[in-house]
């Protein structure tokens, strides 16, 4: 598996959010990423389905790690997410970013959110504005940890929820 941008290790470790849904990084690039998240019981909805904000925000997390792991900050703009299948507690999902423009100062992405059968379970789109500025590394964040049991190259989030 390819190596984690240094970016990406930087803004997960800051990332209470998406350390509390229990996404795991994969992989992030320059433009892209590959998170994973298991569908957890309080992430249903009233009809016993994932809440559509959860999967959006998983799809979100990716966009943030893939159009800010060119080293520039990046913040999204304008989003849009089609919700196409209802996963369930206990199904893992995958969201897969991939740039589809860069210019200087936008960049256009979409997000593939899968469930284990590599069935689409949503489909997002998210635009960002890229800022003048660059990430600096030695910022507020530690590194994040990597947790026994985490694949070489992995992020996953505390053991303990993010709580610590």
């Amino acid at each position: 598996m390819p190596p984690i941008h240094p970016v990406t290790r930087h803004m997960f470790a800051g990332d209470a959010f998406s350390q509390w849904l229990g996404i795991t990084v994969l992989s992030a690039a320059p433009g892209a990423c590959e998170l994973a998240m298991r569908v957890r019981p309080e992430m249903l909805n009233g009809f016993g389905i994932l809440h559509g904000g959860v999967s959006y925000s998983l799809a979100d997390s990716a966009l943030a790690f893939a159009s800010n792991s060119h080293g520039r900050q990046a913040l999204s703009i304008e989003t849009s997410i089609s919700h196409v299948r209802a996963p369930r507690a206990g199904e893992l999902l995958r969201a897969v970013a991939a740039e589809l423009s860069l210019s200087p100062r936008i960049g256009i992405y979409q997000v593939r959110v899968a469930d284990e059968q590599d069935r689409t379970v949503a489909l997002f789109k998210g635009t960002v504005f890229r800022t003048e500025r660059d990430w600096e590394l030695g910022g507020p964040h530690p590194p994040a940890p990597s947790p026994a049991g985490a694949g070489e190259g992995e992020l996953r989030p505390p053991t303990d929820g993010g709580k610590s």
